[in-house]
């Protein structure tokens, strides 16, 4: 199989972009996304020229950090999929393919098709975890967890936040990220009595880092490669709501 890449380059988040052209040959139908473009790569190394900067890391659709739009659409469009697990068999011999990096202003560009995403970590820092005081490790199964809601918190865990949902918004909103972030605590016995803080904590970090507003359009949930339900949304905004009638 013979692709071209056409590659948004840029040197770093000051100066112009551009995309460059690049041919992609003898690519393996069972090659995933990411090893197609470490061939690419190699190539381009041989060449004596500048290798494309991508995000990776654990490639299992785990760690989050493949960040690219493929196409227009994060992640390349297929259902509950990560860029490291789209495979090369989904395009066909000569087509042309469009590579792009997430674009939001929360998420500067660090150099190509990498971006910056060091604005989820603070928004976790403000409020994405369980007070503990010191002592004792109390037993795993001093609390009783119903098997939904244990579920239900598992679902909201599941999120890689790999920023996707973002890439995908018109608005570049982080709700859905913010929502399944805050969800799988506030579900919790253990994550009840800090919730409506936890709530007004994490969404107001989340508009300081220049977020924007969600208007429920579902482009998020269609992108996310672990399939969070927008429903996760509703639940922040109820926290979120109860948490600054009360004042915190």
């Amino acid at each position: 199989m013979n692709l071209t890449l056409k590659v948004w380059r840029q040197k770093n988040g000051q100066s112009a972009g551009h995309f460059d052209t690049y041919p992609a040959r003898d690519v393996i139908e069972d090659m995933s996304f990411l090893e197609m473009l470490d061939v690419v790569n190699e190539d381009l190394i041989a060449a004596g020229k500048d290798p494309i900067a991508f995000d990776s890391d654990c490639r299992e659709g785990i760690c989050g950090m493949c960040s690219l739009v493929i196409n227009g659409v994060p992640h390349g469009g297929h259902r509950g999929t990560a860029t490291c697990q789209l495979h090369m068999r989904h395009f066909k011999d000569g087509e042309t393919i469009t590579i792009e990096p997430w674009r939001a202003e929360a998420f500067p560009i660090i150099k190509d098709v990498a971006v910056n995403r060091a604005a989820f970590d603070r928004i976790m820092q403000a409020g994405g975890f369980i007070s503990v005081n010191t002592g004792g490790t109390p037993d795993g199964n001093a609390i009783p967890i119903s098997k939904a809601v244990a579920d239900k918190s598992m679902d909201a865990a599941a999120c890689i936040g790999c920023g996707a949902c973002v890439a995908a918004c018109k608005n570049a909103s982080a709700m859905l990220f913010v929502a399944a972030k805050v969800s799988q605590l506030n579900l919790l016995p253990q994550g009840e009595p800090e919730k409506h803080r936890r709530a007004l904590a994490m969404v107001t970090q989340m508009d300081k880092e220049g977020f924007g507003s969600c208007t429920v359009t579902g482009s998020c949930e269609a992108v996310c490669p672990k399939e969070i339900s927008l429903s996760f949304i509703a639940k922040l905004n109820r926290d979120y709501g109860i948490g600054a009638l009360l004042g915190k």
